[in-house]
C-alpha cells in the first residue's frame, strides 16, 4: 500500500521489542502482531473472537498508540481516573497514511459514564446532556454527534449498550465513516454489527488472527444454531 492514506497502514513491533512470556504477549493474537506485523487496510475492520481473545487488548493498545486516551474519547481528551490498560501501546509502532488525518475517537463501553462526566466538566461544544439519557441512548447520540469528521475509529464492544434496532443504526454509521474515507478499528461480540457488506472481518482466537468471511464465523454459527435450537444449548445450563 505504498500510496495508501488512511490513518494506520500497519501496526507491529516497535525497535527493540520481541515477544516475551508476559501478559498481553502470551495472547496468540498480541504475539502474531509483534512478530508478524499486522497490515490494516481502509474502511471497516472488525477483531471477533471470545473473551479473552485478545480483541479489545489489541484494540485498547493501538488506540492509545494513536494518541487517544485509554478510557476513551477524541485525540484531544485526557480523560483519566484509574489506569487499567496493559502497557502493550507502548511496544508497537504505528505506520500512517501519506497525508493522513490525525483526528481519532476511541469509544468503550466501560468507560463511557467516566467520559460524559469529563465533557459535562469540560465542555466545548454542543455536546447533549448524555447523564440524562438511557446507556443505549447517550451511546447512540455519542456515535451520531462525535463521529463525524474524517478520521481513524476505535470501537471496543459498542453492542454491549445497545439494542437490535440501535445496533443496525451503528452499522449505518460505520458505512457513512468508510464513504467518507474514515478507518475503523471494531472489536465486537455483534454478527449484527460485524455482517456490514464491504468490512475486513478478522477472526481472533488460539491461533491468533485470521482473514474470515462473516458466514464463517463461529460466532454467526453459534447464534444460528441457538436460535433454531435454544433448547440444545439451554439444557446444559438450566
Amino acid at each position: 500500500m505504498p500510496f495508501a492514506d488512511h490513518p494506520v497502514r500497519r501496526v507491529a513491533a516497535a525497535e527493540g521489542i520481541r515477544a516475551s512470556g508476559d501478559w498481553p504477549h502470551t495472547i496468540p493474537a498480541v504475539r502474531q502482531v509483534l512478530t508478524d506485523g499486522l497490515d490494516l487496510g481502509p474502511g471497516v475492520t472488525f477483531l471477533v473472537g471470545e473473551n479473552g481473545a485478545g480483541k479489545s487488548t489489541l484494540v485498547e493498545a493501538i488506540a492509545v498508540a494513536f494518541g487517544m486516551s485509554p478510557e476513551g474519547g477524541s485525540t484531544g481528551a485526557r480523560l483519566s481516573t484509574r489506569a487499567t490498560e496493559s502497557s502493550l501501546s507502548g511496544d508497537l509502532v504505528l505506520t500512517r497514511g501519506a497525508g493522513a488525518p490525525k483526528a481519532g475517537f476511541f469509544l468503550r463501553a466501560e468507560t463511557m459514564h467516566g467520559f460524559y462526566t469529563y465533557l459535562e466538566q469540560n465542555p466545548g461544544g454542543r455536546d447533549p446532556a448524555f447523564h440524562e439519557m438511557s446507556h443505549g441512548e447517550s451511546f447512540l447520540s455519542l456515535i451520531e454527534n462525535r463521529f463525524t469528521r474524517r478520521g481513524f475509529y476505535c470501537l471496543d464492544e459498542p453492542e454491549s449498550a445497545l439494542s437490535f434496532s440501535s445496533s443496525l443504526a451503528v452499522v449505518g454509521v460505520l458505512k457513512q465513516l468508510a464513504d467518507t474515507k474514515s478507518q475503523v478499528l471494531c472489536a465486537t461480540h455483534s454478527p449484527v454489527i460485524a455482517a456490514l457488506p464491504g468490512a475486513t472481518i478478522l477472526e481472533v482466537g488460539e491461533w491468533g488472527i485470521r482473514r474470515t468471511e462473516w458466514e464463517d464465523l463461529q460466532l454467526v454459527q453459534n447464534w444460528r444454531a441457538y436460535l433454531q435450537h435454544p433448547e440444545q444449548y439451554l439444557r446444559h445450563v438450566l
